[in-house]
C-alpha cells in the first residue's frame, strides 16, 4: 500500500506540526477546542507582576519630590510644597482631585486601621494640622515645616510614629 507521504521531509514536517499542536494545546485544551469551547487557562510559566495600585503610584510620585523646599501654601515642585500641597499635587498627577487642606483631606478620605496601611494612604497627626503619605515598610514622605525639605522618615524612629491620629485612604472612582 503506498504511503500518503511521498517524501520523508513532508512526513517530518507533518509530524512536527502535529507535535507542535499537541504541545500548544494540552489534552484538555485540545478536547475543548474540538468541542468548540474555550480552552482552560493555565498559569503562565513566569510570574505575573501585578499592576501597581493607585496608592503605590502616588507614593512613588511623592518620593521623587524628596529635596523640594517646604513652602507654606506651596503645591508644586517649582514653588515648594507644604504638607497638604504635596498630597494635592501628587494625587493630581494621577487625575485625582483632592483639596489643599489637611482638614478637608481628612474629611474626604476613608478611615483605615493602622494595621492595614498601604502605600499611598494618608497619615494625619495631632490636631490634623499635618499630613504625610505612607510609602510602605514603616516610612512616610512629607513636607515637615518651614526651613526643611520634602523628606522620607521612618515612623518608628521619629516622633511622628507616636503622633499619628488617623490613617485614611484616598477613594477614587
Amino acid at each position: 500500500m503506498p504511503t500518503p507521504f511521498r517524501s520523508p521531509l513532508l512526513a517530518f514536517a507533518f509530524a512536527a506540526f502535529v507535535l507542535g499542536c499537541a504541545y500548544a494545546f494540552p489534552q484538555e485544551d485540545a478536547a475543548a477546542a474540538v468541542a468548540g469551547q474555550s480552552p482552560t487557562r493555565h498559569a503562565p510559566p513566569f510570574p505575573v507582576v501585578p499592576k501597581p495600585t493607585v496608592g503605590e503610584r502616588a507614593a512613588a510620585i511623592a518620593v521623587r519630590e524628596v529635596g523640594v523646599p517646604y513652602r507654606w501654601g506651596g503645591s508644586s515642585p517649582a514653588g515648594g510644597f507644604d504638607c497638604s500641597g504635596l498630597v494635592y499635587w501628587t494625587y493630581g498627577r494621577l487625575g485625582i482631585e483632592l483639596p489643599h487642606s489637611s482638614y478637608a483631606l481628612y474629611d474626604q478620605t476613608r478611615r483605615i486601621a493602622r494595621s492595614r496601611m498601604m502605600p499611598g494612604d494618608l497619615l494625619f497627626f495631632s490636631g490634623l494640622g499635618h499630613v504625610g503619605i505612607y510609602i510602605g515598610r514603616g516610612r512616610m514622605v512629607h513636607a515637615p515645616h518651614t526651613g526643611t525639605r520634602v523628606q522620607v522618615v521612618r515612623l518608628g524612629r521619629s516622633s511622628y510614629g507616636a503622633r499619628v491620629v488617623g490613617v485614611r485612604r484616598v477613594i477614587h472612582t
